[in-house]
């Protein structure tokens, strides 16, 4: 076995067991303590595939921007579990349905990844940032559309949750005031 697998299977072990850290985890912080150390297994992943643009973004704007925002998130929602509200049945269905859909995402991206067949072993440039943005504008167009829609239903979702109910703002009064 090579350095570069056992580097790979290190990575693999560390990105799993934190990704199942981040869903069983009781602790909302503990859980995105968990998916900075998986962004950071999947960073050492792409690395490994000689992706390092892909890499250093990852690091920047997923374990250092968008986490950082989750953690104020969390802080500012003051997520009890005494005070947790019940779901109605429309979000627990729009939740189903959601899983769903990822499920048959998932399903056909291993589909069309065995299709594919092997990776060239001499493709030194597949990382590179003029290939990448090649591919991802021509062939991946449509997926990487629908993530984008993703990304704004999520950005709608939490301003949902985070809206606290019951607060009204009479005009030229400040609600904090008596």
């Amino acid at each position: 076995m090579s350095t570069f697998e056992i580097i790979f299977w290190l990575l693999t072990v560390m990105a799993l067991s934190c990704a199942l850290g981040v869903i069983l985890s009781r602790n909302p912080i503990n859980s995105v303590l968990f998916l900075i150390a998986t962004f950071f297994a999947i960073s050492g992943h792409y690395i490994l595939l000689n992706a390092q643009f892909l890499a250093i973004v990852n690091i920047i704007v997923y374990a250092g921007a968008i986490m950082v925002l989750f953690l104020f998130v969390i802080m500012l929602m003051n997520l009890n579990a005494d005070a947790e509200p019940q779901k109605s049945r429309l979000v627990q269905f729009a939740g189903i349905l959601s899983g769903g859909v990822l499920f048959i995402v998932i399903l056909a991206a291993l589909k069309d990844a065995m299709m594919r067949g092997a990776i060239s072993e001499t493709a030194t440039d597949i990382g590179l940032i003029k290939n990448l943005g090649r591919t991802l504008f021509t062939q991946y167009v449509l997926p990487f559309e629908i993530s984008s829609v993703l990304f704004l239903s999520a950005m709608i979702g939490a301003i949902v949750i985070g809206k606290k109910e019951g607060v009204t703002v009479v005009e030229g009064k400040n609600p904090n005031q008596n």
